[in-house]
């Protein structure tokens, strides 16, 4: 009994659902919040709910949208003011605390979002790229390895491990080739060891020279005959440290060519605190170099990136001094600075101005000292005004309004904007340098128009014709100042002239003065071939702008015959005015061919044109020389093309359908929305009886179709097999329906109707015996199909109201 009652109520609850009017989101969460506060239980809230249709899904998305939209409103509560930002800061020790800044202008505005904490020595940027210079040695092109291939360097300084080729040549010959040994040694014949390591290439050949002199005559002396030579073979490699802020610091073996540059690729490049404007190389204790990539990246200066040796330690400080620049800057990030380079420097880094900057000065922000501080640093100052660590540096744009612009506008020659200067400063001498004013200015009455220093503007009125005839001051110009010199056409409304009807181009032309009837004709193409000549209409408007009375006077008519081009007739020398128009009639005598077609079982079928109005089906049939033995006249139909009105009836019953609603609707489906319909005929009666209501008048596009005997009948619809049989006469709808297998579950049986081959519908009856016939359709509706819940689905929706009550208790915690 309990299980029935459940069942019921969820049958109760999903009819509500399918009933019911969907609610917007809106008028959910004010439901709950209004039940929440009348005392309604979770359970009343949910079935009131579900009864209104509301859905799982609908429930779900509207606890998300609240939920993320109270998580935004409690993060945004916790800001003081839309001046203030909460930021998260890394103390130095691992730990975060929360620190809040006023923005005051550029403050604070950092790349990545992370804010600055100068106390911490760290940089302003996770992002090194955004530090000028930090992505130098982490660009895979562009390693600083060195070339094998290159000649023996001459200061290249020799040491163990490196091989040497000593070649002899001229009077004696011999080549030597040996690596040079931990002690610094070669092991040559006839001399024992000699000593190379910590010599130069320069310096080996010369020594060597001395040396093999002694085992070899020719060598010395001021005429040698015989020459000596040390070049380098495999090369040794070394080892040196890389030490400081650079990414991975450590030892690493490198070739004895390699340079520091390349050193510092191998290490990663330096990290986000180090500094790229002082690189040590420490050679025994001492400091041998001190480099500044940025003479590199601005200069291609490589003079300190010297050669490394076995045991160098490369160092890479901290930066001491890291600036931003912002705004209109050719490239904006942060820069290295010393502590002598001043705001000249930095622009100079920073590729200069862009075109649109605002170059007299810069503002910079400072956040060293107790509090933060802002400088307005003049052009004059820049090479003198020196940065500190972490300034902001911002370059405003140019204001958008012109120091020295006026501007002249209508009936001149060059109309646009001009230079304020000494040549260009009043009226007069604007207008001159305009080309001067067109022959369509209105010299009465000119406009110039002012901005005052308040920003307000003000019209002056401007004589032109006593200005320019000397009569009249002539009035100086001021900044901004617009003059507009209207023309005598701005003045009035644009003269227009018309024609219809029977021409090439119809349509609204220009006036001119001394337009006539015959000019209007050529600008509009001409006649056309149904254009009537004998009766062309000219209306023309009623216009007394003085009149202080009522006139039932519309307008005025003109009736004029037109013989080779010329008008005759009517008033002469008749000229067009402003905004006449004109008609030109279609020639009552003028006719088309019009075109019916003939098709199917007749001795000539084909297309006949219409030579009278009025004509028959009878007419066609004799035109086409009669139908053939084999038509079955009963079964002819004519298809018709719509006229115009037809169209336009037909979209007006498919908006009309479309916007129905209720049981009396039509649906949009079941409209013929075709430009051809049938005509249900009765051919057999319209030959038996010329002339007759039968014999259907015909009309342009007609086809006629007269097809063979089909001794067939097709059964449609809502029958348990749709199937074409055999026609027998005298048999009724059963027999037919029968033959079909019968009616389907569905079938509206006493709405079964036949179409007939001639294009006419009837209804049957199951004893109708004559309404069948050969040819034709029988059809039998159905009924709509009522969709069923099964169990498996009654279960499903009462598990999902479940789910919906549980949502809806998180949704009435969410408003308390």
């Amino acid at each position: 009994m309990r299980r029935l009652i459940t069942l019921f109520f969820l049958i109760f609850v999903l009819s509500g659902v399918v009933m019911a009017q969907q609610m917007s989101d809106d008028q959910v969460i004010q439901y709950v919040k209004e039940a929440n506060k009348s005392g309604k239980s979770q359970k009343q809230i949910t079935t009131e709910l579900l009864r209104r249709g509301v859905t799982k899904e609908q429930v779900s998305r509207i606890q998300q949208k609240y939920s993320e939209s109270n998580t935004v409103s409690n993060k945004s509560n916790e800001m003081p003011s839309q001046l203030r930002q909460r930021t998260l800061v890394d103390d130095g020790g691992g730990q975060r605390r929360t620190t809040d800044y006023s923005e005051v202008g550029m403050l604070d505005e950092t790349v990545g979002g992370r804010v600055d904490n100068r106390a911490d020595n760290t940089a302003t940027t996770d992002n090194a790229s955004q530090i000028f210079g930090h992505d130098v040695f982490t660009n895979r092109n562009l390693t600083f390895e060195p070339s094998i291939n290159l000649a023996t360097p001459v200061d290249y300084r020799l040491g163990p491990g490196d091989e040497v080729i000593i070649d002899v040549w001229g009077a004696s010959e011999n080549t030597i080739r040996q690596s040079i040994s931990p002690e610094g040694t070669i092991q040559v014949s006839g001399l024992g060891p000699v000593q190379l390591s910590g010599m130069t290439v320069k310096d080996a050949n010369a020594y060597l020279q001395r040396e093999f002199s002694k085992i070899y005559s020719g060598i010395s002396g001021s005429e040698p005959t015989s020459q000596i030579k040390l070049t380098l073979g495999d090369i040794r490699t070394i080892q040196i440290n890389i030490m400081g802020e650079v990414a991975v610091p450590g030892t690493y073996t490198l070739s004895s060519f390699s340079s520091v540059f390349h050193a510092l690729y191998r290490a990663g490049g330096v990290n986000k605190i180090g500094s790229l404007r002082s690189i040590k190389v420490v050679r025994n204790g001492k400091t041998i170099a001190d480099l500044d990539v940025y003479d590199y990246l601005m200069k291609g200066k490589m003079k300190d990136d010297i050669r490394l040796q076995e045991g160098d330690v490369i160092i890479v400080n901290p930066y001491e001094s890291l600036v931003r620049i912002a705004g209109k800057v050719k490239r904006p990030m942060f820069y290295e600075m010393k502590p002598t380079e001043t705001v000249a420097t930095i622009l100079n880094y920073a590729g200069g101005f862009t075109g649109d900057a605002y170059k007299k000065a810069v503002r910079i922000i400072r956040k060293s000292g107790r509090e933060h501080q802002v400088y307005n640093v003049d052009e004059m100052d820049y090479s003198v005004f020196r940065l500190d660590d972490g300034d902001s540096i911002s370059v405003d744009a140019v204001l958008k309004r012109f120091e020295n612009r006026v501007e002249i506008r209508g009936a001149v020659y060059r109309s646009g904007l001009y230079e304020l200067s000494g040549t260009v400063n009043t009226v007069k001498q604007l207008i001159k340098k305009a080309e001067g004013l067109r022959g369509d200015a209105f010299l009465n009455r000119a406009l110039l128009d002012r901005e005052n220093e308040d920003l307000s503007h003000e019209v002056i009125a401007v004589d032109l014709g006593g200005l320019l005839k000397g009569t009249v001051a002539d009035i100086p110009l001021q900044k901004n100042d617009i003059l507009y010199i209207p023309s005598i056409h701005d003045l009035k409304e644009e003269e227009t002239i018309s024609i219809h009807g029977e021409v090439a181009s119809p349509g609204t032309f220009l006036f001119s003065k001394n337009m006539t009837i015959e000019d209007l004709l050529v600008q509009s193409g001409g006649l056309l071939e149904a254009a009537a000549t004998t009766k062309v209409d000219i209306t023309r408007r009623i216009k007394d702008p003085k009149s202080t009375s009522f006139s039932s006077v519309l307008g005025k008519t003109y009736s004029f015959d037109i013989k080779d081009g010329l008008v005759v007739g009517g008033e002469g020398d008749f000229h067009l005015e402003p905004f006449d128009e004109v008609y030109v009639r279609k020639s009552p005598a003028y006719r088309k061919q019009q075109n019916v077609v003939v098709a199917g079982e007749v001795l000539f079928g084909g297309n006949y044109a219409l030579v009278k109005k009025n004509e028959r089906l009878s007419d066609l049939i004799s035109k086409a020389g009669g139908i053939t033995p084999d038509a079955y006249v009963k079964g002819a139909r004519l298809i018709r093309k719509m006229t115009e009105e037809e169209q336009r009836r037909q979209a007006d019953a498919v908006r009309m359908a479309r916007m129905g609603e209720g049981k009396d609707s039509i649906s949009v489906e079941k409209l013929n929305i075709s430009d051809t319909y049938t005509v249900g005929i009765n051919l057999e009666k319209a030959i038996s009886n010329p002339g007759s209501d039968f014999d259907l008048v015909l009309r342009e596009g007609d086809v006629l179709f007269i097809p063979e005997y089909i001794n067939t009948v097709k059964i449609s619809g809502a029958v348990m097999y749709p199937n074409t049989v055999l026609y027998k006469r005298g048999e009724s709808l059963r027999y037919y329906i029968n033959q079909a297998g019968g009616y389907g579950n569905l079938a509206k049986k006493k709405k079964a109707y036949v179409v007939y081959m001639n294009g006419t519908v009837s209804r049957l009856k199951s004893r109708d015996k004559k309404a069948i016939e050969p040819g034709c359709e029988i059809i039998v509706p159905s009924k709509e199909e009522k969709k069923r819940m099964s169990t498996a689905e009654i279960l499903g929706m009462g598990s999902t109201t479940a789910s919906i009550a549980a949502m809806i208790a998180t949704m009435v915690n969410l408003f308390k």
